[in-house]
């Protein structure tokens, strides 16, 4: 059994929350870069090479790329081998929350309570955190920050299996419809098809952490992301929602086995600040 000081887990997620805060990966820049050649609207370019710019800017002077910071979306992979000493994971992971969000002069926007009391917690926790239990002695945390606006326009349908591909293809491709300029498009696109209500919105959520770009490992998925791709980006919504070709930057879908009566499908929609990292301890 490997003793892990708490910690150790916290001090990592803020080092990931900071990272992820101030620059985005290399995927997400390359896509950028990729869009503006594909973009034929001079507006829409235009937007594309501020957010070259505002990214740039935000690297160099280790300033948020994004004035709202998000919500602190948590994914941990715990070795079943691992004991955390000297508090709880929730505890660490929110003492890193908190550290990352004070010494990054990062937004707060985290209100204890959803409908009456909405008052700031003032540090940004709780994080919302996702635990695995996975066989060895290591932990992989994985950060997300993610911006409400995009999350706003996310949405579930529990669809039925007669609704097959097409069923699937039209619902995404009518929630980035009605969600136009609202999550600052481009957009990444994270899709879940399967799993039950709770799961699906999940399986939605992890399809955002995959590298930008890389393909589901299943032909038929794989092939299902291109064709959601290309009716997306055939809305013309655009950068900034100024119309144009690119829409979304990309489309991801995580699928899990499901029951006979049902296809629940998710769509999580992240705008161009696909923020995320993570770390192996």
């Amino acid at each position: 059994m490997r003793l892990l000081p708490a910690e150790v887990v916290g001090n990592t997620v803020a080092e990931l929350v900071l990272e992820a805060s101030v620059a985005v990966g290399a995927d997400v820049r390359s896509a950028l870069e990729g869009a503006v050649e594909r973009e034929e609207s001079p507006m829409g370019r235009g937007v594309l090479e501020d957010i070259l710019a505002n990214l740039d800017i935000a690297r160099e002077d280790r300033v948020a790329v994004c004035q709202d910071c998000g919500t602190a979306v948590v994914f941990v992979e715990l070795g079943q081998e691992v004991l955390l000493t000297g508090g709880s994971l929730e505890e660490a992971v929110d003492e890193g929350v908190r550290q990352a969000y004070r010494d990054g002069y990062l937004r707060k926007s985290i209100v204890a309570d959803p409908l009456y009391d909405r008052v700031n917690t003032g540090d940004n926790t709780p994080a919302v955190v996702h635990l695995r239990s996975v066989p060895g002695e290591r932990v992989r945390i994985a950060v997300a920050p993610k911006g409400m606006g995009s999350e706003n326009m996310s949405a579930l349908r529990m669809m039925k299996a007669a609704d097959g591909e097409e069923g699937v293809l039209a619902f995404v491709t009518e929630t980035v419809r009605t969600a136009g300029p609202n999550p600052c498009p481009p957009v990444v696109v994270g899709v879940g098809i399967g799993s039950d209500f709770e799961g699906v919105a999940l399986l939605a959520k992890r399809a955002l952490l995959r590298p930008l770009g890389s393909r589901n490992p299943d032909g038929r998925y794989a092939d299902l992301e291109g064709k959601i791709l290309e009716r997306v980006n055939r809305l013309g919504i655009g950068p900034g929602g100024y119309g144009g070709r690119v829409t979304a930057l990309g489309v991801q879908v995580e699928h899990a086995p499901t029951h006979i009566a049902g296809m629940p499908v998710a769509v999580n929609i992240c705008c161009h600040a696909d923020r995320k990292a993570e770390r192996l301890i």
